[in-house]
């Protein structure tokens, strides 16, 4: 059966060694399935074992006339390599120390002052800042948003300003202003 294709594989025929792969390449994956410890490595082993057909040609054993039981035998072979090599990489892994953790910024306590004072406001002048400063947003977009009059944003957006410095002003700074050798404040 494979004994034609093979001969004219031997002497450098890719399109018959194709068909030798596609009548058994499903039979040899099945085989790797089993023998490989994750499935998805099925496929390189599929690969690795038609590779070495392709490249010791001259020396594969036809067993009447099929070269499917030496395909079978060489995934054996190619998945224990993978099985040994998975093995000891696996374990090289275990030897490096654990990584070190990499804090979350969204854990952090410190929100800063202009956050602490917005919080300290009250829902009105939040969302009419966080539109208008933070967002970006003209005050006829507010406006639309919020379905109000462009004056009333001006106007609540004027009094939240107002509220925002009174707050920050009040909590003060969290952290003193840096002070050069001369004692001038810098």
């Amino acid at each position: 059966m494979d004994s034609g294709d093979w001969a004219m594989a031997l002497e450098g025929d890719g399109e018959a060694f194709g068909r030798v792969f596609d009548r058994h390449r499903h039979r040899v994956q099945r085989h790797c399935m089993r023998l490989v410890p994750v499935d998805t490595d099925a496929a390189d082993s599929v690969a690795i074992v038609f590779l070495e057909a392709w490249r010791n040609r001259a020396r594969v054993r036809l067993v009447d006339g099929s070269l499917l039981p030496w395909l079978l035998v060489t995934a054996t072979n190619v998945a224990r390599n993978q099985t040994r090599a998975a093995r000891r990489y696996r374990a090289a892994l275990d030897r490096l120390p654990p990584p070190e953790p990499v804090p979350d910024h969204a854990d952090r306590d410190d929100d800063g002052d202009a956050v602490r004072a917005l919080r300290q406001l009250g829902h009105r002048d939040q969302e009419i800042i966080t539109l208008s400063v933070l967002e970006g947003y003209s005050e006829r977009e507010i406006a639309g948003a919020l379905g109000i009059a462009p004056g009333t944003v001006k106007s609540r957006l004027s009094r939240a300003r107002t509220r925002l410095a009174a707050a920050l002003t009040a909590s003060g700074p969290t952290t003193q202003p840096a002070v050069e050798r001369n004692g001038a404040r810098s």
